[in-house]
């Protein structure tokens, strides 16, 4: 089966997941994060999928309750003490991209210990978007290639020259981008890197997206012709 090198998955459904089943919202999140995520790790890496991009928390998300934002920060915390080691150590280079800086202090410590500690694994890169957003990502490119480039000589930016301030340069764009919970749109993910992405709706919330159903997206994206515009 022809196999992509990156999949981005837009994790959509934890809540409408939870009240389906009279949970607290919280808990359609818990679920992803104790058992979906690593089981999905571990099977694209059994696959030999190099590359697996979560957004997990997006620029939008602030706006939510206050209850249910303090919910995803435990969560995070929660992940570092309990999951971060072991997929480091099964050979994950975690990746972060999005702007961290909003994020209390103990939480960028935490990203920038397990990603320093990962950076030489190779089985396969594992990267969470948190407070990421498309546009957002762009804006902060843009001003970074402002701060480096000297516009008074009127010099011509390129795209490679744009690729380099992007939070994903030095990864490969996705080769697919599956959404979850039913809903068919981007929301302004990767914006600049689904250029060329193939793209995976399915009405299958996060917390039920395991294996078998990562599967399935593999199968469809095997029968489809990537012409990138040829």
């Amino acid at each position: 089966m022809n196999l992509p090198n990156h999949v981005a998955i837009i994790m959509d459904g934890n809540r409408r997941w939870a009240r389906l089943k009279g949970l607290p919202v919280v808990m359609g999140h818990k679920k992803v994060v104790e058992e979906r995520i690593e089981e999905l790790i571990d099977h694209a890496g059994h696959l030999g999928i190099g590359h697996i991009t979560f957004w997990a928390f997006s620029t939008e998300n602030w706006n939510r309750e206050v209850s249910e934002v303090d919910s995803y920060m435990q969560l995070f915390r929660w992940a570092f003490a309990h999951k971060a080691k072991k997929l480091v150590d099964k050979g994950a280079r975690l990746r972060i991209i999005g702007d961290i800086s909003r994020f209390d202090k103990d939480i960028r410590e935490g990203m920038e210990y397990w990603m320093k500690q990962s950076e030489k694994n190779e089985r396969i890169t594992v990267t969470f978007a948190l407070n990421y957003g498309g546009r957002d990502e762009l804006v902060r490119a843009v001003n970074k290639m402002m701060k480096s480039f000297d516009y008074a000589q009127d010099k011509k930016i390129s795209q490679s020259d744009l690729e380099i301030f992007l939070d994903t340069a030095g990864m490969p764009d996705p080769d697919i981008i599956i959404r979850t919970g039913g809903e068919q749109r981007l929301s302004g993910f990767m914006l600049w890197q689904s250029n060329y992405s193939e793209l995976y709706f399915t009405e299958t919330l996060m917390p039920d997206f395991d294996s078998k159903e990562f599967d399935l997206a593999m199968e469809e994206y095997g029968k489809r012709e990537r012409r990138r515009g040829k």
